[in-house]
C-alpha cells in the first residue's frame, strides 16, 4: 500500500513529501523486512525507538517515531505526536479500515467480558449471520478458530483479524476491549458500533498503578464512541453512569435491581441454571449466578439495540451453553458437585462463591481451591484469600501461573494477614494437582468443590515457559 494512504487521518508533526509502497507495518524490529515501516512505540519494558537502527538494518524504508534518531539513514522518517496511536490508525488503514465493513461491538469491564462477547457470537451465528469474535478464550473468523494470544490483540493483529473477518463476509463482530488495549491505543482507529460496561473492580493495579487509572481507561473507551452507536452500562455498578459522562453514543442501561432501559429478575435457582424475568418474559437460560444474569442482561440488551427480535433472542439464549471455564459444573462419582470458574479477582471470587452458597443453601460444605498469579498486583491476595475464606468451609490455597514469582512467596502473601483461628480450616498445597486431588477427596456427597482462577486455561506459566495445566482435566482424573 502507498505511504500516502497509510497516513490519512494520522496526526503528524511534520507533514510527508515522499510517496513509496510499504511492505507491511511491524512495531517488533525483530519482524521487520525489506519494505516495511517500522512504528517505534514506548512500551513498558522496552522503547522501539531503541530499535531503530535494528529495523533499518532489517530493510525497513519508514521510520515513524515520536523522536528523531540523532544520526539519520537513507530512509523516511515520520515524527508523530503519539507512535501508539499512530500505530493503531496506520494498521487499520493498511488493511482497509476493515472496522468500517462490520457492525463492531466491543465489551469491556473487570468480570463478564468473555461471556458477553462470545454469547453474542453465538447468537448471532444462531440467527443466521456470518461472524467474527475477538475474545480472551479464543478468536473466530466465522466458525474459523484462531489461538487467542491477548484478551484483545495488538493493532496489527486486530486489524488483521478484522480484514480477515471482512473476507470471510462476516457482518457482524464481537471482542473484548481490555483497559490495556484502550491505555496502549491498540483499538485507535476502530469504529464502534456499540460499547457495554459490565463492572468495574480492582484488577490490573500492577499495570495501571491507581484505581483511578484503570476506571479512566475503561471510560475513555466510551468517550471515543462516535455518534450513532450505543452505550449500554451496567447501572447496578456504581461506575456505570460514570462510563456515559461524556459519550456521544445513545445511552442505555440495564439492571436486576432496578429501573433501567434492560431490566431481569431471578425468580429460580439451581446449578442446572435460572429461571428469569427478562423485561417481562418469564424464560429459563442454563447458567448460573446473579452475575450470569447481568451478563445475559447485557446480551439480551446489546442485540435488541442491534436490531433482533426480542422473542427470537431469549429463545437463542434459553439453548445456549455456558462459555468454557465460567461456572463449568461437573458432577463427580462420589456424589459432589466440582465447579471450575476463571474467577480471578476478589469481586468475581466472591460472585462465585456467593452463587454456589444461594444455591446448596446450607446443605454439603463448599471448598474453594484458589491461587493468585506471579509478577502480577500483590495488593490482590490477600483480598482473594479473605473472600476465599468468608464464604467457604474449606479453602485450600495452591499455585497459578507463578511466573518468575517463588509459588511459596505468593502464597505467604495470601495468607500473611490470616488470623490463626481462620488458618483452621485452610490448607497450603503449592501443587496445584495435588491440591485439586486433596479436595476430592475431602468432598463428600452433597458437598462443592470450586476450582478458581484458570478456568478455561490449559495451562501453567512458570518462568517463561507454558507447561499443560487444565483444571477441568485433573479433576476428571481425581473422579
Amino acid at each position: 500500500m502507498q505511504l500516502s494512504e497509510i497516513l490519512k487521518n494520522v496526526e503528524l508533526v511534520e507533514a510527508v513529501s515522499a510517496d513509496i509502497e510499504v511492505k507491511s507495518i511491524e512495531f517488533d524490529s525483530r519482524k521487520v523486512v525489506p519494505g516495511s515501516m517500522f512504528v517505534a512505540t514506548r512500551g513498558t519494558a522496552v522503547d522501539g525507538h531503541d530499535y531503530i537502527d535494528k529495523a533499518i538494518e532489517a530493510g525497513a524504508s519508514v521510520i515513524v517515531c515520536e523522536e528523531m534518531p540523532k544520526t539519520q539513514s537513507d530512509v523516511i522518517y515520520i515524527k508523530v505526536k503519539d507512535s501508539a496511536e499512530a500505530l493503531g490508525r496506520m494498521a487499520s488503514n493498511f488493511y482497509g479500515r476493515p472496522s468500517e465493513q462490520l457492525t463492531l461491538v466491543g465489551v469491556t469491564g473487570t468480570n463478564g467480558k468473555t461471556t458477553i462477547a462470545t454469547l453474542l457470537y453465538q447468537l448471532h451465528r444462531a440467527l443466521g449471520y456470518k461472524v467474527g469474535l475477538l475474545s480472551t478464550v479464543c478468536n473466530y473468523v466465522d466458525d474459523c478458530a484462531i489461538e487467542s494470544t491477548h484478551t484483545t490483540p495488538d493493532a496489527v493483529a486486530l486489524n488483521a483479524l478484522l480484514a480477515q473477518m471482512v473476507e470471510a463476509g462476516c457482518q457482524y463482530a464481537f471482542m473484548e476491549v481490555s483497559s490495556h488495549s484502550v491505555d496502549q491505543r491498540r483499538i485507535a482507529g476502530l469504529r464502534f458500533a456499540g460499547g457495554i460496561f459490565t463492572n468495574l473492580t480492582r484488577d490490573h493495579i500492577d499495570y495501571h498503578k491507581t484505581f483511578d487509572n484503570y476506571l479512566r481507561a475503561k471510560k475513555r473507551f466510551f468517550d471515543e464512541l462516535p455518534k450513532g452507536s450505543f452505550a449500554i452500562v451496567n447501572a447496578d455498578d456504581k461506575n456505570g453512569m460514570v462510563m456515559l459522562q461524556n459519550t456521544r453514543a445513545d445511552k442505555k442501561t440495564y439492571s436486576v435491581r432496578s429501573l433501567a432501559d434492560f431490566t431481569a429478575r431471578i425468580l429460580e435457582a439451581s446449578f442446572d441454571g435460572m429461571l428469569l424475568n427478562v423485561c417481562n418474559r418469564e424464560v429459563f437460560m442454563p447458567f448460573v449466578g446473579r452475575f450470569n444474569a447481568y451478563n445475559l442482561l447485557a446480551v439480551y440488551g446489546a442485540a435488541v439495540s442491534l436490531g433482533a427480535d426480542a422473542e427470537e433472542v431469549l429463545r437463542i439464549l434459553s439453548m445456549s451453553k455456558a462459555v468454557s471455564g465460567r461456572f463449568e459444573a461437573m458432577k463427580m462419582s462420589k456424589g459432589f458437585t466440582a465447579i471450575v470458574d476463571y474467577a480471578h479477582t476478589p469481586d468475581a471470587l466472591t460472585n462465585v462463591i456467593d452463587t454456589i452458597n444461594d444455591i446448596r443453601n446450607g446443605a454439603g460444605q463448599l471448598i474453594t481451591v484458589v491461587g493468585c498469579g506471579g509478577n502480577r498486583d500483590k495488593g490482590k491476595r490477600p483480598m482473594m484469600a479473605r473472600e476465599a475464606i468468608k464464604g467457604s468451609d474449606k479453602v485450600i490455597f495452591t499455585s497459578d501461573n507463578p511466573r518468575h514469582e517463588d509459588p511459596q512467596a505468593i502464597l505467604d502473601d495470601m495468607i500473611a494477614e490470616l488470623t490463626q483461628n481462620e488458618m483452621r480450616n485452610v490448607l497450603v498445597i503449592s501443587d496445584r494437582r495435588q491440591a485439586i486431588r486433596t479436595a476430592c477427596q475431602l468432598a463428600q456427597a452433597g458437598d462443592v468443590v470450586l476450582v478458581a482462577g484458570k478456568g478455561h486455561e490449559n495451562y501453567q506459566i512458570i518462568g517463561d515457559v507454558k507447561h499443560h495445566f487444565d483444571d477441568r482435566e485433573e479433576l476428571a482424573a481425581a473422579n
